[in-house]
């Protein structure tokens, strides 16, 4: 199974609130993949963690309540795991999502 991840830090004024999670959460429901996301304290973060239990950091890409709960402001890192058949079309459509600051326009 295909299994790709990239950290990509957050741009926009509000961070990661409802309405980009709602945004975030829209697009990963439309792959077939696992999709979970970790909030990193350093950019050059690619640890192969493979633990979702609730101490491990990771949530649910697919889920908007977990994806709040990163707590993700203007300047957080953000790692994104996709697991899955369309792993790397998820997780380029998720990158650029975050880097397009959720189509918001500050």
């Amino acid at each position: 199974m295909n299994i790709v991840q990239e950290t990509v830090a957050i741009e926009n004024k509000l961070g990661l609130h409802a309405r980009a999670a709602a945004v975030f959460v829209q697009l990963a429901h439309k792959f077939q993949s696992d999709i979970r996301l970790k909030k990193t304290t350093d950019s050059a973060s690619q640890e192969q963690d493979t633990d979702n239990s609730l101490n491990s950091g990771w949530v649910n890409g697919k889920s908007i309540l977990n994806v709040m709960t990163l707590d993700a402001s203007i300047g957080s890192q953000i790692l994104i795991k996709a697991k899955g058949p369309d792993a790397q079309q998820a997780l380029e459509r998720l990158v650029k999502l975050i880097n397009d600051k959720f189509g918001e326009k500050e």
